[in-house]
């Protein structure tokens, strides 16, 4: 039983992506957490396997990024982001660079995944312009991909709900097909074999609109929001290759694959395509302090250092780029991965955790099952006339059982911390298979 909350009603608070008036009925409320386990308001303990919201992927209350935190705030609480500095900022940005593929060399900070979208498609159309190639307004997303929820992001995001209620958004975008192909694919163990063919739509887009107007595609290498649909063998490589040959940037979202995810410390790492530009969140700071971070080539950067030096080069940032109490939790958060092998650690652990979450085929309702890394889902046949109906119920009675994980549609999503040992894996595939089996 939920233990009521007394010091408000709850109505003042507008919840993100929740359904409110259900969950203001009969609220769900952590209180605590330490390492694989929240503490909810009535004292029960809950395997988070989502990594808070893809964030969280060192854990829970980690002691070097706590202390980090505590001493910057008796240190330097703010500096300014605009013709100041502060140390701390500047070792956070050399240290990055020498975890990211080579020749992503600089770096720009964010307050989240949404803002370094932006930051990217903006960088990417200014690119272009100070090189002298103005006529490259376009920018092209993927049907089905999630990018944040400000203009720019739902403008080349492709999951409608998130698009609808928006009217026009940015013009000059179009959309490459997604990748999902469940009558090839279906209940395929990583990386599925058929699709690669996908990244020849692009050569439509490119045919549709000339290669001359078209600045930068963006796609998330694995795409997570919509339900973890993994890239096909080849595809990302022929997107490369594509791009190339044609002069368009090349820009991975990975806010959610950085960092660790495919025990890899990035997906282009994993899949051995490095992009022009690389959006990354959440992980940044183990999603303790709100920070993004957007690496570029050498060859972006210094297209913009031109003219004469006392003059702003690119007219963008944000009050709380690299702000000294989320650098400090940057670099607390990138000694934490060191200390304990968290970039690679998936790598280590992905075989058991393909192997636990395709037992769950043949379950009820069960139509695909997919991995990567330390990334699952499964997606459930929706109730007729009651899409995503199913899955949220599964949430509610996971949650209920003592085990967090997400929904997108009617499909469960899964994405423990890095951190996580076999026996957790086993509970957590227990309590779904428990889920599963009662599911109406």
């Amino acid at each position: 039983m939920n233990v009521p909350i007394k010091t408000n009603n709850l109505d003042a608070f507008w919840m993100p992506f929740t359904a409110n008036r259900q969950f203001k009925k009969n609220p769900r409320m952590f209180v605590g957490a330490d390492r694989m386990h929240y503490t909810t308001a009535d004292g029960r303990k809950v395997l988070d396997g989502t990594a808070g919201l893809w964030c969280v992927n060192a854990g829970h209350n980690r002691p070097k990024i706590v202390e980090a935190i505590r001493k910057q705030a008796g240190e330097l609480d703010y500096a300014p982001a605009f013709q100041m500095g502060h140390p701390n900022v500047f070792e956070l940005a050399s240290r990055l660079v020498t975890i990211t593929p080579q020749g992503l060399d600089h770096v720009m900070f964010t307050n989240s995944g949404s803002e370094s979208v932006e930051t990217a498609l903006k960088t990417a159309l200014a690119y272009h312009r100070v090189k002298g190639d103005g006529s490259r307004f376009r920018v092209i997303g993927r049907e089905r991909g999630y990018h944040g929820v400000n203009f720019g992001g739902i403008s080349v995001g492709g999951i409608v709900a998130n698009r609808r209620m928006f009217g026009t958004l940015l013009t000059g975008v179009d959309h490459l097909r997604h990748t999902h192909d469940p009558e090839r694919n279906a209940f395929s163990r990583g990386v599925p074999e058929y699709g690669a063919e996908f990244a020849d739509d692009l050569e439509r887009l490119i045919a549709l609109h000339d290669a001359s107007t078209i600045a930068a595609i963006i796609v998330e290498p694995v795409a997570g929001s919509t339900g973890v649909l993994l890239p096909p063998k080849g595809y990302l490589q022929k997107l490369r290759d594509i791009c190339d040959q044609h002069g368009i940037l090349l820009i991975f979202d990975e806010v959610i694959t950085g960092f660790g995810r495919l025990g890899t410390p990035f997906a282009a790492d994993y899949f051995g395509v490095t992009p022009d530009i690389m959006v990354t969140a959440k992980g940044l700071t183990n999603g303790v302090i709100p920070m993004g971070a957007v690496f570029v080539k050498s060859d972006i950067h210094d297209a913009f250092m031109t003219g004469p030096e006392h003059l702003i080069e690119f007219f963008h940032g944000y009050t709380y780029s690299g702000n000294p109490m989320a650098s400090a939790a940057g670099l607390g958060t990138l000694e934490t991965y060191q200390e304990d092998g968290l970039l690679t650690r998936g790598a280590e652990l992905s075989d058991y955790w393909a192997d636990a979450l395709h037992s769950l085929k043949g379950l009820p309702h069960v139509i695909d099952i997919r991995n990567i890394g330390l990334i699952g889902a499964i997606e459930l046949e929706p109730i007729a006339g009651e899409p995503t109906r199913r899955a949220f119920s599964a949430f509610l009675d996971a949650y209920n059982k003592g085990v967090l994980i997400r929904t997108t549609g009617d499909i469960i999503a899964l994405s423990p911390p890095l951190i996580i040992e076999k026996h957790d894996i086993d509970v957590l595939i227990e309590t779904l298979s428990g889920v599963l089996k009662t599911l109406d």
